[in-house]
Parts: C-alpha cells; structure tokens; sequence
C-alpha cells in the first residue's frame, strides 16, 4: 500500500504599509522559503496569491496569514479567499523579534519573517479574524462610526461650553436646567442667532418666540421666551467691547464644529439602527433589559455574528473585560479589573448594564446586592454586565430571547421586587 506524503505545512507573514508590503513564507521548521515586497494595489495581491499557490496553497488547505493590522483592503481581500487571517498585536511581534535577535536589528522583511514564525509556533495561542457575514461587517463599520460621531460630538460641546465659561455665563444659566443642555436645539439655534451676552440682551420676546419655533418646540413657548428674557437681561460681567466680539467669532466657529458633530451622530444612528433591525441577532440582543437598537448594534459590532469566535462564555467576558484577573504570587493573590480588552464594548456595556437598572427589577435587586457587598458604582455595573454577557451567549447560540428566570435563577421575594420598583 503506498502511503501518500502529506505536504508539509507553510505559514505567512506580510508586513504592511502605506504604499507596500513585504511577504514571507516559512515552512515547519522555520526555513524561509521565500520573501517578496508587494505593492498595495490589485496587481500586488495578485502577486501574493501567485507566491502562495507556488508554495502549496489550495482552496481545502489555504496557507494561513499573520498581518499586524485586521482593517484596510489588503486584510479584506485575504478574508475573501475563505482562508485564516491572524491580526497580531504589534508588541507581540517586537517580543518576538527580540527572542531571535540580540543584536536588535529591525526591517520590513524581518518583521514578516517574524509574523509568519509566529504562527508556526504559537498559531494556538492567537486567534484568527472571525467568518462575520457582510451584514454584520456592515453593522460593525456603521456602529463604531457613530460610536466616533458621538465621541467627537461630546469634545466639540465640552469646548463649546469651556469656552463660553469664559465671557457668555447667561446662555449657560439659562440651560443649565435643561435635560440635553448646550445639546438642545434651542440653545444651538439661539447662540447662532446671539453669540455675544449684549447680543442676547437686546433679543426681545418676539424674535425668542421665532427662535424657539425655528428650533422645533411648539409647546409652551410663551413662558419659556419670558424666561429666556428675564435670563438674559439679568446684571453680569462683561469683557470689553471688541474683546467680547472677538469670543463671539470664536463661538461662531465652535458651533459650527458642534452643529455638524450633532448632524453626523443623528445620521449614523438612524442608519446604524436600520441596518441593525434587518440582523437575524437583532430579536434576540435587544430582548435583553437596557439594549436598545443603536446599544444593541455597538454590541453586535463588537463580538459579531461567527458563533465559532468564542469557545465559551468566559472567552467572551475576557474580551468584553467584565471578567476578573486573579494575579497570584507564593502567598500573594490580587483579584484586579481587566485594563487589556476591547474598549468600545466595554464602554458599551457600563451604558447597557445602567440603563437595564430601570427597566429591570432582577437587574436592579442584583446591583443592589453587589452593592451591599461592598462594591462600588462601577464594580456593581461590570459585574452585572459580566452576568448580562453569560447568558447573551447562550441565548446567542440557542437562538432564544432574554429570560429573567434564567439569567438570575436566585431570584428576590415579590416583597423586595415591591421594595426596588
């Protein structure tokens, strides 16, 4: 019987950069079999699948690749060929490096040795990109982008309102009551209309009233233009004339930033949602208590829709970092939170886990016992988001809605539901 030689297996490495990158490919033993520079443009893949299908790559067997990055077209046209693609943190490869080279010598081409050796060594301990679908890559590119939006939309009003401290104290007295704030459309439309404190003290009550229709409100808005009145015609410090109108060009300016940031977040959220509601996930994630459309597409985003990303629930709670680290030395153990784990989730999970405390009876009797325990706001939140995410998993993968039985089976007495309603 004759006994046909399996091929010996061959791993990549590409180092990339703006308008190049370099390729290399070793065997198992760590010979290099070839290393080659590519350009970042269709002719320059097609190199790189020649190289590979030189050196044995088949569609039941694709070599698989190690890049530092895990966006940008390159990456994308790789995931297309259905092949493993490993995005490696540029540390571990300068950890690498210095393993194999005391002298500390560093190129392009010896970091895509390094990658590709990294893989032949230590392909278990790194986990590929995940097989998402094109609707969740969609979902993915949307939310982070609104994430930014809102991000960005947050710095331009922190500036805004820094630096109307400065010289323009009445429009910050007369919404400082407001639930949005410096946010509110009234306030936005009222300071392009007056963007010194004289400017607003010579308003008078029917050009308030226009203003505050132009805003969009259409109740009440007699009484609200007689208290804007009386706000802006109380007794306040002033800068000099032309210094003032000076703060007044520069508050233009910032507005304007403000404005457009308001305009890019309400966009991306509207089409954030929509894309969200067309998922398969979708009924499931926002069963859950405090996931809304937009909370539950950040969501989504982050851990995606390949079921085979995350081995166990544990894997996914490291990731999102809502699960402990335990630093354990001879007689020293220290149970600290996770600081290595992906922001955007973590970030979005404090907003789920707060928002569920209201409309959640078991949430909020489960915070306030992690709170009695002596864990403080944050702790208390990040716990019941690492409870949120155990059984998001297993809902995930049997494809069930949110049950409050079973995601806290010890459940309190109807006298304490009554007590934390």
């Amino acid at each position: 019987m004759e006994i046909t030689e399996l091929p010996a297996p061959v791993f990549c490495g590409v180092d990339w950069a703006e308008t190049h990158h370099d390729v290399a490919l070793v065997d198992a033993s760590g010979k290099q079999l070839a290393k080659q520079r590519i350009g970042d443009d269709a002719a320059g893949f097609g190199q790189l699948m020649d190289l590979l299908t030189e050196h044995g790559d088949r569609k039941e067997s694709p070599i698989p690749v190690a890049i530092e990055t895990s966006r940008g077209l390159l990456v994308a046209a790789l995931r297309a060929t259905g092949r493993p693609v490993y995005s490696i943190n540029p540390l571990a490869v300068a950890r690498y490096r210095d393993r194999h080279s005391v002298a500390r010598k560093k190129s392009d081409a010896i970091d895509a040795a390094a990658l590709a050796n990294i893989l032949r060594v230590d392909m278990a301990a790194h986990r590929h990109l995940p097989a998402d679908s094109e609707l969740a890559q969609t979902i993915a590119v949307l939310a982070r982008a609104q994430q930014d939006a809102v991000w960005d939309r947050n710095q331009a009003h922190n500036k805004l309102r820094s630096q109307l401290r400065e010289f323009y104290p009445s429009i910050l007295a007369a919404f400082a009551d407001h639930r949005f704030g410096l946010f509110a459309r009234e306030a936005r439309t009222i300071l392009a209309a007056a963007p010194t404190p004289t400017a607003a003290a010579l308003l008078t009550r029917r050009q308030l009233r226009a203003l505050l229709k132009r805003a969009g409100r259409s109740r009440g808005i007699e009484v609200e233009a007689d208290r804007l009145l009386e706000v802006f015609r109380r007794d306040y410090l002033h800068h000099a004339p032309q210094v003032e109108a000076a703060f007044g060009q520069q508050t233009a300016a910032l507005l304007r930033q403000l404005d457009t940031a308001c305009a890019n977040a309400e966009q991306l959220e509207a089409a954030t949602s929509e894309a969200f509601d067309q998922h398969p996930d979708a009924h499931v994630i926002t069963s859950f208590p405090g996931l809304g459309s937009l909370t539950g597409a950040r969501v989504l985003a982050e851990i995606g829709d390949d079921r085979s990303r995350f081995a166990n629930a544990g894997s996914l709670k490291a990731y999102a970092g809502s699960a402990p680290v335990t630093r354990a030395s001879g007689k020293s153990c220290v149970v600290t939170s996770r600081r290595v784990k992906n922001q955007r989730l973590a970030s979005t999970g404090y907003t789920w886990a707060f928002a569920s405390l209201r409309g959640s009876t078991e949430a909020r009797a489960h915070y306030d016992r992690r709170r009695e325990a002596g864990d403080r706001h944050v702790a208390a939140l990040r716990n019941l988001f690492n409870r949120f995410l155990g059984m998001l998993f297993f809902c995930l993968h049997h494809g069930v809605p949110y049950d409050p039985v079973k995601a806290f089976p010890n459940r309190p007495t109807p006298e304490i539901l009554s007590a934390v309603a």
